[in-house]
């Protein structure tokens, strides 16, 4: 992975503060899906649960202007919501609640090519965030728009 890449796949601050500042202040969430769904095998994995239990799912799209730089989806065990009203966040994005827990903790960020998304992304990572007893494995996937919007090499 290049210097450049690395910067943005490794960072460990809000990603929605960097994708603010890089798109000059013209970001924007788009809200794609928000349900009670079952996880994927990997997202099961990751958050210690069974495949076959409910989890609150969220897929968003973070845009410069109308462009998506950014796919995200964040999946979080139900007897982890522990309260917090995540689906009132709307064209907010997780993030910006996230970062503003006083005891917010993160786990290693785990970095792969692969990608789910209907657009070409060139990197993804995830990592499992824990607030009290609140926990939700975020996963984002940068865009090749992004990379060619902002410079950066395509691998």
């Amino acid at each position: 992975m290049s210097p450049a890449w690395w910067h943005w796949v490794a960072s460990t601050d809000s990603l929605t503060a960097r994708l603010i500042e890089a798109a000059d202040g013209d970001f924007r969430v788009r809200l794609l899906a928000q349900c009670l769904t079952r996880p994927r095998r990997d997202e099961a994995l990751a958050l210690a649960v069974s495949p076959s239990h409910y989890v609150w799912c969220r897929e968003v799209a973070l845009c410069a202007g109308e462009r998506p730089w950014v796919m995200a989806r964040s999946v979080a065990p139900l007897d982890a919501l522990n309260g917090q009203r995540l689906g009132q966040l709307g064209d907010r994005s997780l993030g910006s609640w996230l970062f503003r827990q006083p005891d917010l903790e993160r786990g290693p960020i785990s970095v792969t090519a692969a990608s789910p998304c209907a657009l070409p992304c060139l990197w993804g990572r995830r990592s499992e965030f824990r607030h009290g007893r609140f926990r939700v494995l975020v996963q984002e996937f940068f865009t090749a728009r992004m990379a060619d919007e902002l410079g950066l090499p395509s691998r």
